[in-house]
């Protein structure tokens, strides 16, 4: 008959290989996200229909070679408010690809992330961040940060939306940050582009 002892350390080190797995696992996995750039943005979503359905249909659309005689209608495409470079934050925490932040007709705003790459970790979330250049956790817990959102992939092309609340305009950068362990893993600096109104 097993020892309570015995029982209790058993249930203890498998608690301790699971949460080391869930920790050290992404350190040796990737994840790739290839999400296209979001089409259905300026589109009324019928109420029948989600924004994942209209993106597809639009997909299928876009695909079909047909002559148009019909002008692109003015202002119809997203204006790029801000973009950044990710960075890498330390030796060991890498990123790169860029991030880019549009608005479109509509009022929404997307942040998207186009040929991104950055270390993988536990937990990584997206943080738009008033700080003009967070290296450290201090920056980013001082800074009055908004969490778009827990990263989908650590490589590939991804979009965010940002909740209609945000004031992008105050924001200066994107951080990939660790939420277990506090760690920022990389950073792009937000600078406004000069055609954004």
């Amino acid at each position: 008959m097993p020892k309570p002892k015995g029982i209790l350390l058993g249930i203890v080190a498998l608690a301790a290989l699971g949460i080391g797995w869930w920790l050290g696992s992404p350190l040796f996995l990737n994840r790739t996200v290839d999400e296209a750039f979001p089409m259905a943005a300026n589109a009324v979503v019928p109420d029948t229909m989600s924004r994942a359905d209209v993106e597809r249909v639009m997909a299928v659309e876009a695909a079909v070679d047909r002559p148009a005689s019909e002008a692109m209608p003015s202002g119809a495409s997203p204006t790029v408010l801000k973009q950044g470079r990710f960075r890498d934050a330390d030796r060991f925490h890498r990123g790169k690809g860029t991030a880019t932040i549009y608005r479109f007709e509509s009022g929404e705003h997307v942040l998207r992330f186009e040929n991104f790459e950055v270390t993988n970790g536990p937990d990584l979330r997206v943080l738009l961040s008033p700080h003009p250049d967070p290296r450290t956790r201090d920056d980013v817990n001082g800074a009055n940060y908004v969490e778009v959102g827990k990263l989908k992939g650590n490589m590939g092309n991804q979009n965010y939306s940002i909740p209609p609340d945000v004031d992008v305009a105050s924001h200066r950068s994107v951080i990939i940050y660790c939420r277990p362990f506090h760690v920022v893993f990389s950073v792009a600096l937000l600078v406004e582009e000069t055609s954004a109104e």
